[in-house]
């Protein structure tokens, strides 16, 4: 993969010398005073470039939260968030990007950059074949691709990507901080009793007096440590040793953060007690904790920025900030554009500023985009299914893409600028899913329902060639026959599941959702 002409050396010392020497032909002091300066800021780009060549890099990925909780997306009600903003006004926000509307598939899909298709992870609980344990040793992995490229690479928060463990050669991190359940804890050395607090007889908790296993030793954590606290500051100290060594890092921070735990929505450092875990009291008091977890996140967000600063690496490090899929309840797990839309800000070095931005992205870019910005290079035979952000981030052009692709389960979604196509699921009852002219409308607002409209049959089309490359997942699949394909089918196929898989949340019915698209 070659590296865009944005992150090289604008000028050679071999041109910058030729106009040094340039001097010794003149006695005009002003030349000579130019001349000078020219070759200083010859000097200055030359530096920054190759810094650019391999920019440290930190990439956040929340957990479980739709792009109109932060204020830079323009929805009223869901708190502030200064930080996340100030981000996306110095680099690119992107208004639809789209990942899968579950975090297993949008976990393998970002390291991987290939579609739940080709990887056959496309739901918690619907891994094909062996994909379950072998997907980074079948697809490659972004850590490994930047470990051997020269990063230094560590990984804090949430993993749930596979049985792959973020340390095992194929996935390539070097160093770890993570939140564990108790079954990861006594396979320990030395199996160590866990003494923090519990979400439910089997799920450590995540938030307050955490399980967190670090570079395979339990942490001993206390009743008023904040899991989400414990992972940044880990990533902070992680890129200020990196910074200190001279090496370029990569550091993947997945939180944990807003997730809820399995009683419900938390307290954080700054509203509620400590050691609450929920459940929350009522709707507006869970509504409100929500808030004030993502809150808490655009605090941490502002403190990492503050210490990129600090260290002085502003100019050299690409802060990459999304989420794996749309909030629980209203959006997760979900069929509609608004279960795979997700936020996606990317800003840092020599990126340009582009604020709000009309153009599309998918999961399925980041990989290729930290494999470009690091000059990594991809193995012989592998491919991503997407497509590099550098040259659209640089300013080296304006475009960068005519669809993109979300996926959860047995649906399929496809999106252009002016036209959506979602839940297409044969296997549902939706084998035409449902069709959309949106012209330049987002977040699911002023949407045209076009199905059986000759109008838009030739658009339509263009949407059906590109479908047979990413076929769906049918009836007459194997997976159906096994224990755990069996299991997912009775589930997946009760009138209620349906109907949630089908259609928007009861308060997120902002377009036209008629049974057409039988």
């Amino acid at each position: 993969m070659e590296i865009s002409p944005f992150l090289t050396p604008i000028r050679t010392k071999f041109e910058a010398n030729k106009i040094i020497g340039m001097n010794f032909f003149t006695n005009n002091t002003s030349i000579k005073l130019m001349l000078f300066v020219y070759t200083f800021l010859i000097f200055a780009d030359c530096t920054y470039s190759q810094k650019l060549k391999q920019p440290n890099i930190l990439l956040i990925m929340l957990d479980d939260v739709s792009p109109e909780q932060f204020s830079c997306y323009g929805v009223d009600g869901w708190g502030n968030t200064p930080n996340v903003d100030k981000l996306a006004s110095n680099g690119v926000m992107f208004k639809t990007c789209y990942a899968s509307a579950m975090c297993a598939p949008s976990r393998v899909e970002i390291m991987t950059g290939e579609y739940g298709v080709s990887t056959g992870v496309l739901q918690n609980g619907i891994w094909i074949g062996d994909s379950r344990d072998n997907v980074y040793k079948n697809h490659q992995a972004f850590g490994k691709l930047l470990k051997d490229a020269g990063y230094a690479t560590a990984i804090a928060g949430k993993w749930h990507a596979g049985n792959s463990k973020p340390y095992d050669e194929e996935v390539g991190f070097d160093e770890y901080c993570l939140w564990e359940g108790l079954k990861e804890i006594k396979d320990l050395p030395g199996s160590p009793k866990f003494k923090g607090q519990l979400e439910d007889e089997k799920t450590t908790s995540r938030y307050w007096h955490p399980g967190i296993i670090k570079n395979h030793k339990l942490l001993e954590t206390k009743p008023n440590d904040y899991g989400p606290d414990i992972f940044a500051d880990f990533i902070m100290d992680f890129m200020e040793r990196k910074t200190k060594e001279g090496k370029p890092f990569l550091a993947y921070w997945p939180s944990v953060a807003p997730h809820g735990t399995r009683t419900g929505a938390p307290t954080t450092p700054h509203r509620g007690e400590v050691g609450d875990l929920g459940p929350a009291k009522n709707s507006e008091d869970g509504r409100l904790r929500f808030i004030a977890l993502n809150e808490y996140i655009d605090f941490l967000m502002g403190k990492v920025m503050t210490k990129i600063k600090d260290l002085g690496i502003e100019k050299n490090t690409i802060v990459i900030f999304t989420s794996d899929n749309g909030t629980a309840v209203t959006a997760k797990t979900r069929g509609v554009e608004r279960g795979s839309h997700v936020v996606n800000i990317i800003s840092g070095g020599g990126i340009k500023q582009r604020g709000a931005t009309d153009e599309l992205t998918d999961f399925s870019d980041i990989a290729p985009t930290l494999v470009d910005l690091a000059g990594a290079k991809l193995s012989k035979g592998k491919k991503f299914d997407g497509k590099s952000l550098v040259p659209f981030l640089f300013g080296e052009t304006d475009a960068h893409r005519e669809w993109i692709h979300g996926y959860i389960s047995t649906s399929q979604l496809i999106r252009t600028k002016d036209y959506m196509l979602e839940v297409v699921n044969p296997l549902l009852g939706m084998p035409k899913g449902r069709f959309y002219y949106t012209g330049d409308n987002r977040n699911q607002r002023g949407y045209e329902f076009v199905n059986d409209n000759p109008k838009h049959a030739k658009e339509r089309k263009k949407f059906d060639e590109i479908l047979k490359n990413l076929p769906a997942l049918t009836i007459d699949h194997p997976f159906w026959k096994t224990k755990k394909g069996k299991k997912f089918y009775k589930q997946y196929t009760k009138p209620k599941t349906v109907e949630k898989h089908l259609y928007n949340h009861k308060d997120y019915k902002f377009y036209d959702e008629g049974l057409k698209g039988k």
